[in-house]
């Protein structure tokens, strides 16, 4: 793409206080995001830990969650499970994603040439999790799958949905990155500095080796036409496989047309 893209600009705003914020419920569903891709029961101790929040404010919140469906308890181990709940709100949001389907094939495509690993995702808080997932079958790539999550800041594919939000919303997303660690995030906003410049000068955001110190990928972030909210695709995997060099150059290209070719056909539908 060209290099006149219009860089993003970074800015920091103070805490901000709403009076229409509901404590209970935003800590009840930050207990359910604390279930990761791969967990399978979480006790109380662990989910304290998790949420940063007092034991006894936890054991209420599961008790709660449990009463309502969202959590099942394991009398085995004394520990929780995501209920069905939980389980019924997920499948409903995945069904919605009609773009999964149209972007499945196109993503293959890029997986094979790149010999990588393409990943589509959408972002949860300060993560980016993958809603659908496509592999090469000729190389090693990565172990992550739908429901894996990646940190916002230092991925490509979050650098990318910063990187086509609005000022307001980046500005307040970064300053939770910030709160979460004040001694690394000098370090963090100047790599996302850094990424909002690639985004202003190859149309992609990049890491390479920031995330993982043996892991390179580009990311772009587009708005489906049907409103959504934004979703970002990465093409990434191995340094030693994807040498910066080669994303830029051979594998840049076919991801811009991935997208493009997804706005096309869904605009058409």
């Amino acid at each position: 793409m060209a290099d006149n893209t219009r860089k993003p600009a970074l800015k920091k705003s103070g805490p901000k206080e709403d009076r229409h914020f509901v404590t209970a419920l935003a800590r009840g569903l930050e207990l359910l995001a604390c279930f990761r891709s791969g967990d399978r029961l979480l006790g109380n101790l662990e989910l304290a830990e998790r949420c940063q929040l007092p034991k006894s404010t936890v054991s209420r919140l599961t008790y709660t969650l449990t009463k309502a469906g969202y959590l099942q308890y394991d009398s085995g181990s004394g520990k929780y499970r995501l209920g069905s709940a939980t389980l019924a709100l997920s499948s409903v949001m995945l069904s919605r994603l009609d773009m999964r389907q149209l972007a499945r094939p196109l993503m293959q495509e890029l997986a094979d040439f790149s010999r990588s690993m393409v990943s589509l995702g959408m972002r949860d808080r300060l993560s980016m999790i993958y809603i659908e997932n496509r592999r090469s079958q000729t190389a090693l790539t990565l172990s992550l799958d739908v429901g894996s999550r990646i940190p916002i800041a230092s991925t490509a594919m979050g650098r990318a949905y910063l990187a086509i939000i609005s000022e307001s919303e980046r500005t307040d997303i970064l300053e939770r990155v910030r709160e979460l660690d004040e001694i690394l995030w000098p370090k963090i906003r100047d790599k996302v500095e850094r990424a909002l410049d690639d985004f202003a000068t190859y149309g992609c955001c990049t890491s390479f080796g920031d995330w993982q110190p043996d892991v390179n990928a580009i990311a772009l972030a587009f708005r489906p036409a049907d409103g959504t909210a934004p979703l970002s695709i990465n093409c990434g995997g191995p340094a030693f496989h994807l040498s910066p060099e080669y994303l830029l150059k051979e594998a840049r290209p076919r991801l811009q047309e991935l997208v493009e070719r997804l706005r096309r056909t869904q605009e058409a539908m």
